[in-house]
């Protein structure tokens, strides 16, 4: 029940809207009892047994009489007229409240769930990268859009079990007010149903959550496969996936189904005992029966409450199965925002004053997974305003190594120093906005040209700083090509742009935030000979004045460099200039005899 504790306490900021909704709703019931209530007259008056109400009149009788005598006075014509507006009345305010009712539960409904995605989207953005790698990208989107959705099945049913129970007490009081000794037969048999149900309630919450499982499944190969789709293609491998996500689909549908068949057992076993207990109360309530001492109309009327009391005893008793569908889903979404976050800053945080000396990587180590070290102890010192290439065979630990100046990642050992202070002490949006970052692998946003080289923290740059960053990117030209210029709308990932193209945005992106420390994962690495030459010339004038780690494979990239950093198994192995490096005949002569051999 800690899943439904925890979505009661979500709730708490709309208790006056559900309370206003419960009210209306417990409100409309008992227009609904009246309503039942006014078949005795109705029933007399139609059939001509005299007065409206008996001679030796119920409790409800003596009510309405309190109520509405005045209306059910005077001749029988004028008092069966003025029973069928009652009647109309109280199911024209009873129909108003639930209306009412239905409004104010839809607001709370979608608030809640409102509130619920809010809250899971800001948490999987303080979780860091790797927990988020690790993740499917799929299952993470299910949680987010489906898993919420369900969630508002639970919130619907409270609000739907508080009117149905409002509606139980009426009817089980008119019962009691028409005959007690058939009433208590009503309030025997119906615990059964819930008894009856009650086997199937811990199963169903079982495979109701493994049937959520089985969808995000389905979503994530959807997923994999609609953002890999040039590799399906390129591969021949449309055939591979169309099985892989009939399988997943597979999985999915045998989920539901062995949920729905649990969940649908309930319905038809509650109406079973329900017509048993319809037959109790005629066998008991005839002429002749123990308890069929009572008028006509009002045996008559009791049927009808009692026929009346079934579907919302029903729905009572499917409660708990809706309820634990739903709670499922909430327990995948709690089990999400209960992960630490890890992308968070401490209490005491500073800003990150600037860079003034140096940034020294002391005895790092960093390792993904247990007894594999990404860095091992590694020692590294980079100057104010140098420009440091760091090159080493794939898996020698370069992009880790720079995933630690904005915090990606966390040294597991030893500390990474800013002017010997550790870079933990600061606040973790401070040191990023001082960092810019361009890689291999553009990340281009669904919105305008102009969104995305304004993004983030400088989403309210200036039309004149827009352009001013995209000539010196040597974007502009092509921009304005497009078909609205800086107002054209990228598609997924830039689609329809060049790599070049695509770089261009990113090193303009760069540009406009003016960083004093700038990350270049092999930004030129995939383009042909005239886009690199473009890119090139932006990323001079990128990294003037600026403190530049370049992670290079191509090593004719990194001539120009200040100092070169080899590494290998996650440690420095040599570093110096290229023609100190050269000399040395080391890591690094050897990484250039090979490449050369390459290339021919």
């Amino acid at each position: 029940m800690r899943g439904a504790a925890r979505l009661a306490a979500l709730a708490r900021p709309y208790r006056g809207a559900f309370a206003a909704a419960a009210a209306l709703g417990a409100l409309a019931s008992v227009f609904d009892g009246f309503t039942f209530s006014l078949l005795i007259p109705f029933l007399r008056l139609l059939f001509g047994a005299g007065a409206p109400l008996g001679e030796t009149p119920t409790l409800v009788e003596r009510g309405l009489a309190a109520l509405a005598g005045a209306w059910l006075g005077g001749d029988a014509r004028t008092a069966l007229a003025a029973v069928m507006l009652l009647i109309a009345v109280a199911l024209l305010l009873k129909n108003a409240c639930l209306y009412a009712a239905s409004t104010v539960g839809v607001a709370v409904q979608e608030g809640i769930v409102r509130d619920l995605r809010v809250a899971l989207y800001a948490h999987l953005q303080r979780l860091g990268l790797a927990t988020l790698g690790r993740a499917r990208g799929g299952q993470l989107a299910a949680r987010i859009l489906s898993d919420p959705e369900q969630v508002r099945g639970a919130v619907f049913a409270v609000g739907q079990a508080v009117r149905n129970a409002a509606l139980v007490l009426v009817y089980l009081a008119i019962l009691f007010a028409l005959s007690w000794r058939l009433a208590l037969v009503v309030l025997a048999l119906a615990p059964a149903l819930a008894l009856l149900l009650r086997p199937l309630l811990r199963r169903i919450r079982a495979r109701a959550a493994a049937a959520v499982e089985e969808r995000g499944l389905l979503a994530s190969v959807a997923l994999e496969a609609t953002a890999g789709a040039r590799v399906v293609k390129a591969h021949a491998g449309e055939a591979h996936e169309r099985e892989r996500f009939a399988r997943a689909a597979d999985g999915a549908l045998r989920g539901v189904r062995r949920a729905q068949r649990l969940s649908l057992a309930a319905a038809p076993l509650s109406e079973t005992l329900g017509a048993a207990a319809l037959l109790v109360l005629l066998l008991l309530g005839a002429p002749g029966g123990a308890a069929g001492d009572l008028r006509p109309e009002v045996f008559v009327t009791f049927v009808a409450v009692a026929l009346r009391i079934l579907s919302p005893t029903k729905a009572l008793a499917q409660f708990p199965a809706l309820v634990a569908e739903a709670l499922a889903a909430a327990d995948r979404v709690f089990e999400v925002l209960d992960r630490p976050a890890e992308d968070e800053d401490p209490a005491g945080a500073v800003p990150f004053p600037g860079l003034v000396a140096e940034i020294r990587f002391r005895d790092v180590w960093v390792g993904y997974e247990p007894g594999r070290w990404a860095l091992a102890g590694l020692n590294l010192c980079v100057r104010r305003g140098e420009v440091v290439a760091i090159v080493g065979p794939s898996g020698a630990g370069k992009s880790t190594l720079v995933d630690l100046l904005p915090r990606f990642v966390e040294p597991a050992g030893g500390a990474v120093l800013v002017d010997g202070v550790p870079l933990a002490r600061f606040a973790r949006g401070t040191v990023r906005r001082a960092l810019g970052v361009v890689g291999q692998d553009v990340i281009l946003f669904n919105e305008t040209v102009r969104a995305n080289i304004a993004y983030g923290d400088r989403a309210g740059a200036t039309d004149a700083e827009i352009r001013a960053a995209a000539r010196a990117a040597n974007a502009h030209g092509f921009i304005e090509r497009l078909p609205r210029g800086y107002d054209t709308a990228l598609g997924d990932r830039g689609y329809g742009l060049s790599g070049g193209e695509r770089q261009r945005l990113a090193i303009a992106r760069a540009l406009l935030r003016d960083p004093e420390i700038l990350i270049l994962d092999e930004a030129t690495a995939a383009l042909d000979a005239e886009a690199e030459r473009e890119v090139q010339e932006a990323l001079v004038r990128l990294c003037a004045g600026r403190t530049v780690l370049v992670i290079a494979h191509r090593l004719s990239t990194i001539a120009r460099a200040d100092r070169i950093v080899v590494m290998e198994n996650g440690r420095v192995v040599e570093e110096g200039t290229h023609a100190e490096l050269c000399a040395l005949d080391g890591a690094f002569s050897r990484m250039q005899e090979l490449q050369a051999v390459g290339s021919r």
